[in-house]
């Protein structure tokens, strides 16, 4: 009899990975009062909530749309609890078969919230299913193949879905149709970001001065996620480097040890855009040769760095491929060319005037 000995480093790391979503989860708002930040949707969702308790009926089905680290699972979360319902969590990629999504269906409770993350990825047959659950609380529970194939209508408890994706472009609008209220979280500002890491100091037992926490918020990428990462990172630094206390001064000197500079650009970020720019000009260049560049998966560079070079203005998407901004050399400290040639064209100080696409 032969025994498997686990890899250390795979322990460590699903031990670390576990210890993350442990703190996380001990960092998220409970209530819709405790909601930093995202007034608009706060305002909305409670209006349909509480009415929805009034008339003691479950509320409409909720979708929650925006990039990732926002508080989409946040929000599910509190749904459920402002009424006082109970949560059932999955994702997307989990139900491959419309079987997978009736399991979950069949044993739903009334009212009861069931939480479906990355709604995107639903495989087609099981979003069909959802359709008819959503809209009019049945599944068709099909027996035996083929010909003989019997199709059995199955009432289910009236439920709320919730729903969370960070491309809602994806949905069909079959499906978007079904929901009764459907929100956009917007990046947060770097004050709102502050009170978040305030908060999450005082739940951490974290000795932070106000400029640490405003260091912190200007280089989170107006995520609270990833504001609460760089917070436990610099409480780490402070504790083993420092006094324990967590000031600007400290705070700089952590994230610079983290590779995290003054704009909240990381190791990748920077990555993407040095090759953008010293490697091929500035563009236009394809995704998946700027991936191969960086050592990187094309999807890596698509759904992390990406998004967040664009918003800041150092990268543009063109119809040839990806372009850095002057706002790109300027941030690299390098000397911005007279003319940039984008697409074939020679631009000048007007480069900034492209075609975008999504």
């Amino acid at each position: 009899m032969t025994s498997r000995m686990a890899d250390p480093d795979r322990v460590v790391s699903a031990l670390a990975d576990s210890d993350d979503r442990v703190v996380e989860g001990a960092l998220r708002p409970r209530r819709l009062a405790e909601l930093i930040g995202q007034d608009r949707v706060r305002e909305q969702l409670t209006l349909v909530l509480q009415g929805a308790l009034r008339r003691r009926r479950p509320p409409d089905h909720v979708l929650l749309s925006g990039p990732p680290g926002l508080g989409k699972t946040t929000l599910a979360m509190i749904i459920a609890t402002e009424l006082g319902a109970p949560l059932r969590i999955t994702s997307g990629p989990a139900i491959e078969r419309a079987g997978d999504l009736a399991a979950i269906l069949s044993t739903l409770t009334e009212g009861e919230v069931v939480f479906i993350d990355e709604i995107h990825r639903v495989a087609r047959p099981a979003e069909e299913m959802l359709y008819l659950a959503m809209e009019d609380f049945r599944v068709d529970v099909v027996i035996g193949k083929g010909p003989g194939a019997t199709a059995i209508p199955l009432d289910i408890a009236p439920f709320t879905l919730v729903a969370a994706t960070t491309r809602a472009g994806l949905l069909p609008a079959a499906l978007r149709d079904r929901f009764g209220f459907t929100a956009h979280l917007d990046f947060y500002e770097p004050a709102e970001l502050g009170v978040i890491i305030r908060r999450s100091a005082g739940l951490l037992g974290v000795s932070l001065r106000d400029d640490g926490a405003d260091e912190i918020a200007g280089r989170s990428r107006g995520t609270p996620r990833v504001a609460n990462r760089l917070l436990r990172r610099v409480r780490d630094f402070a504790e083993v480097r420092g006094d324990g206390v967590v000031t600007r001064e400290c705070a700089k000197e952590a994230l610079e040890v983290y590779e995290v500079d003054t704009s909240g650009l990381d190791r990748l970020d920077r990555a993407v855009l040095t090759a953008l720019v010293s490697r091929f000009g500035g563009g236009p260049v394809g995704l998946s040769t700027l991936a191969v560049a960086v050592g990187e998966e094309e999807s890596t560079v698509a759904e992390v760095a990406e998004p967040f070079l664009v918003r800041a203005g150092l990268i543009a998407r063109t119809p040839r491929g990806r372009v850095a901004t002057q706002a790109a050399w300027q941030h690299l400290g390098l000397p911005v060319p007279s003319r940039i040639s984008w697409a074939g064209g020679e631009l000048g100080e007007r480069a900034g005037e492209v075609t975008l696409f999504d």
